[in-house]
């Protein structure tokens, strides 16, 4: 049966076989050497640069992702949150769901893990996720059939710069080659592409925004150092006595010149030097600082969504990180969707129909945090639910704590035997039961150790009067309650309780100290 791609195109595994469509070569198209463009880049350099990017036709992207390349390796914050962001959704952990629990379709999926279970595959992912700067990226996938069976060895990363979209749509890419440009082959390379914003996928790279950052923080940077230079040292001035030679004055004046890069010089006797402060150069330098962080700020707006988790800042709180790394979970799950989109795509899907034959449906893959879990705030929820009578499944319990099910030698842990009884059958005494738990336990146990008719006799004088007006009157009693109830002694319970609740709390502040 003949296999077809995702846009409908015809697989030859002959030409999978073969390989090295985008192959880097010495003398040929795709050569790895390139060309520095950021090098004296202006603003107006760099605005034709971005306006050729985007014009329809095969190349013309070719200077912006070399700068984009070269803005990663220059730009130091952008790197920064740039490799945050792609290596948060790179150790994510990746599975396969079947399409139904029929064995086929578990059996494609139990191949489709497989493949994404390779050690490599987080450095492969890394490279794929190279498209969340320069806005696509391509691996070329590695084929092995050695044992009759396709398996992808690895995914090599191909430079984009041998790589442009198509002059009719914008939309498809294709690979430089000796005779010009042609479409990649089915089921060759995984094509990742993302976009921050809607339109043209050359357009939808964060590096089109990251570049204007880089020029402008370069141009602030130069002049700091240029102040820097020139007023990070107090002002000197040489003095030297009436009558002094031009060869003295000439000695003077070269001393001043050097002591602050030498910190030493030596001058004739009779003459002195003097360090200036200048108290505002300080506040003149803040203005470099202050614009150079706000440029950073929007990068990281630009890539995380938010600042505070990379620098908090003078008004940041734990409160205001809280909020603002949700936002950056919001990117990283978008990030995880589309790549798992792209791996179903170009890895999963052509690995099953390889090896399996083309299917009516084909696993899912799915690329997800599991959720955390706040374990004393669920353990408190089960105390205090449980014995209002909530059913809660032990196995659920146990994946949400990521405990596995004892096996029958397993040694386990279990809550504390109840003391014995006094054999006289008095209560137990309350020092026995505070040194098993603690206050909370303590309370229970004192409270169990009363006995049902002990509660009754204690509870007698307040129901007992109730009881007998409502055999009396029962129409009437609520209208006459308030007859009732001088009548009822709570005088023994009350008593009761406060000893109860003392034990408790002695034992409570005993185990705090």
């Amino acid at each position: 049966m003949p296999l077809y791609d995702a846009w409908g195109r015809p697989v030859r595994t002959a030409d999978l076989k073969r390989g090295g469509q985008s192959a880097p070569t010495v003398t040929g198209a795709r050569q790895v050497w390139g060309e520095d463009v950021a090098g004296g880049l202006t603003p107006q350099g760099l605005a034709a640069l971005l306006r050729e990017a985007e014009t329809p036709g095969p190349g013309a992207a070719e200077a912006y992702v070399d700068l984009a390349e070269q803005v990663e390796e220059r730009y130091l914050h952008y790197l920064g949150v740039l490799s945050t962001r792609k290596r948060a959704v790179a150790q994510i952990p990746i599975r396969v769901e079947p399409a139904s629990d029929d064995a086929e379709d578990v059996r494609d999926a139990e191949l489709g893990q497989e493949i994404l279970d390779r050690d490599t595959i987080e450095a492969e992912i890394i490279d794929v996720l190279d498209a969340v700067g320069k806005g696509y990226s391509v691996c070329e996938i590695d084929w092995e059939t050695s044992e009759r069976d396709w398996r992808p060895r690895r995914l090599c990363y191909r430079l984009p710069r041998w790589f442009s979209y198509d002059r009719e749509t914008g939309t498809r890419l294709q690979v430089r080659d000796g005779g010009g440009w042609s479409d990649l082959r089915p089921w060759s390379h995984v094509v990742h592409e993302t976009a921050a914003k809607s339109g043209l996928p050359i357009r939808g790279g964060l590096a089109r925004m990251a570049a204007w950052a880089w020029l402008l923080a370069g141009y602030t940077t130069r002049g700091w150092a240029r102040f820097v230079e020139a007023y990070g040292h107090p002002m000197r001035l040489g003095r030297y006595p009436p009558g002094a030679t031009e060869k003295e004055r000439d000695v003077l004046l070269h001393a001043v010149r050097n002591i602050a890069g030498d910190a030493a010089a030596t001058i004739p006797e009779g003459m002195t030097i003097e360090f200036i402060e200048d108290r505002t150069v300080q506040g003149r330098s803040e203005v470099y600082r202050e614009f150079l962080r706000y440029v950073d700020d929007r990068i990281s707006i630009i890539v995380l969504g938010q600042t505070l988790t990379t620098e908090p800042g003078e008004s940041g709180s734990y409160s205001m990180a809280q909020v603002h790394d949700r936002v950056r979970h919001d990117i990283e799950r978008a990030d995880a969707r589309a790549l798992a989109a792209t791996l179903r795509r170009d890895l999963v899907i052509p690995t099953i129909a390889l090896n399996h034959g083309p299917r009516d449906r084909y696993p899912r893959v799915v690329i997800e945090r599991e959720p955390s879990t706040d374990l004393a705030l669920l353990s408190q929820a089960l105390e205090r639910l449980v014995p209002l009578g909530l059913r809660v499944r032990a196995d659920e319990v146990r994946t949400r704590m990521r405990l596995s099910e004892p096996g029958e030698d397993d040694e386990v842990l279990t809550a504390p035997a109840a003391p014995e009884p006094d054999p006289d059958g008095e209560p137990v005494p309350a020092a026995a039961l505070a040194a098993e738990a603690g206050g909370r336990a303590a309370l229970a146990r004192v409270v169990e150790a009363i006995d049902a008719d002990e509660w009754r006799s204690l509870a007698a004088p307040l129901v007992e009067p109730i009881l007998a007006r409502a055999a009396d009157d029962p129409d009437g009693l609520l209208a006459d309650l308030g007859s009732v109830y001088p009548a009822l002694d709570a005088d023994a319970l009350t008593e009761r309780l406060a000893r109860i609740l003392f034990v408790a709390d002695f034992w409570a502040r005993l185990e705090d100290q």
